[in-house]
């Protein structure tokens, strides 16, 4: 048997007037006149195949099938007021669910403060973080499993994508706390050239693998990479077992290891960004918050 369909109209004029139990005090509540909300409440009625209410002059009574619907007939207009306010909060920006990829170094500088000031400001977003290098992050903003991404070195030529820097920070010698150089303030990056390297593979940050290997060539030297590691904590973790030295950006000197020592480099003026990345005409509200929470509230420059 196929299931009635009815109309919110007509249940919400049903609720009001089996809650004032008069038709004139019904219609002043809906702010209509009373031929229509009888009108109403007959189509109503026509729908269900019994009358809801008695109507003796001067007296209003809900029938057994009348008592039958009031409560679903609530819940459904009280289903309906949250659906319409949870939409309008996910229209808004205020709820919802947003993708975050962060590259692991992030969460050294910009991730922390960042969502602690976001989830202040939209307590009522879902957010899902998912840690992972520059390339992965491009790739899943291309194919929108991630919404944004906050990453290191992005690609110069790529077209669908925007992208805003967050933070610049310097480079330091990442150095075996007892290799030589230890004793030095400072390194210069040619001192570097007879030590073997532990770098991340190029394939999950071209543009830093890049400019860490420029730094190198800059100082006469290609470096002798013996061992490639995805994340910093394990080139840290490594360099700690004298298996090689590393240039890295100044922010690593938060992984705290006891056998790791970091040095500033010279020459100093190389600099390695940390970025927003977002796709093109997206009209997302979350992102936008995103961005903003990001403009409102820039971190330190290193």
């Amino acid at each position: 048997m196929e299931r009635p369909e009815l109309p919110l109209p007509q249940l919400h004029a049903f609720v009001v007037l089996a809650e004032e139990l008069h038709f004139g005090h019904a219609a002043a509540r809906l702010g209509i006149a009373q031929p229509p909300l009888s009108q109403q409440i007959r189509r109503l009625e026509n729908k269900v195949g019994h009358a809801l209410f008695t109507r003796p002059p001067g007296h209003v009574t809900l029938t057994p099938a009348g008592s039958e619907l009031l409560p679903a007939a609530r819940r459904a207009l009280a289903d309906l007021a949250d659906g319409l306010a949870a939409a309008r909060a996910v229209g808004d920006g205020r709820a919802g669910r947003l993708r975050i990829g962060f590259a692991a170094s992030v969460a050294l500088t910009v991730l922390p403060g960042l969502l602690r000031t976001f989830r202040h400001r939209f307590p009522d977003v879902h957010l899902d973080i998912r840690e992972m290098t520059t390339t992965p992050q491009i790739a899943a903003l291309h194919d929108r499993t991630i919404d944004i991404g906050l990453l290191r070195e992005p690609p110069a030529d790529e077209k669908e994508l925007r992208f805003r820097t967050v933070l610049s920070e310097p480079f330091v010698a990442v150095l075996p706390s007892t290799h030589p150089l230890t004793a030095q303030r400072s390194v210069q990056v040619a001192q570097l050239a007879d030590s073997p390297f532990v770098l991340l593979p190029r394939m999950v940050g071209p543009t830093l693998h890049d400019q860490i290997i420029g730094l190198c060539t800059a100082a006469g030297f290609t470096p002798q990479v013996v061992q490639h590691a995805v994340e910093w904590q394990t080139v840290c973790a490594l360099v700690e077992t004298d298996l090689g030295v590393s240039l890295a950006p100044a922010s690593i000197r938060r992984i705290r290891l006891k056998g790791v020592a970091f040095r500033r480099i010279e020459p100093s003026t190389a600099r390695t960004r940390v970025a927003v990345a977002w796709r093109r005409n997206d009209h997302d509200p979350l992102v936008a918050h995103l961005l903003a929470t990001i403009s409102q509230d820039p971190p330190d420059r290193t």
